[in-house]
């Protein structure tokens, strides 16, 4: 098992604020791009961070996007639609989603609409 599965999701959240942060896209947007993959919205999300929700079970709980699967690409030097493992696949979906929204996408191209 990889230790992303045990690690809190809420200790991983700052990482992701930051990296969109800096690129001048908002919290919100994250916030936007996180219920779009997982169904969470800011009060199930912000019970999450609360509870120092693993990844696994912030994956076990979520609903996830129909269209996620439409997500292709390389994070960390691996296609996200040839990742074996269901759980490791919705993390770098979401790492994916993103590095898109950092990368300055538009919204509607990152939510796959």
């Amino acid at each position: 098992m990889s230790r992303i599965f045990t690690t809190s999701f809420a200790s991983v959240y700052p990482h992701y604020v930051t990296k969109v942060e800096k690129k001048g896209r908002t919290k919100a947007e994250l916030g936007e791009v996180i219920e779009w993959l997982t169904g969470f919205d800011e009060s199930a999300l912000g019970r999450h961070l609360e509870a120092g929700t693993t990844f696994e079970a912030f994956f076990a709980d979520a609903r996830l996007n129909p269209n996620a699967s439409l997500i292709k690409g390389v994070v960390c030097g691996v296609r996200v639609e040839d990742l074996e493992d269901p759980l490791m696949q919705k993390i770098r979906y979401l790492d994916k989603l993103v590095d898109e929204l950092a990368k300055g996408k538009a919204m509607d191209k990152v939510l796959r609409s």
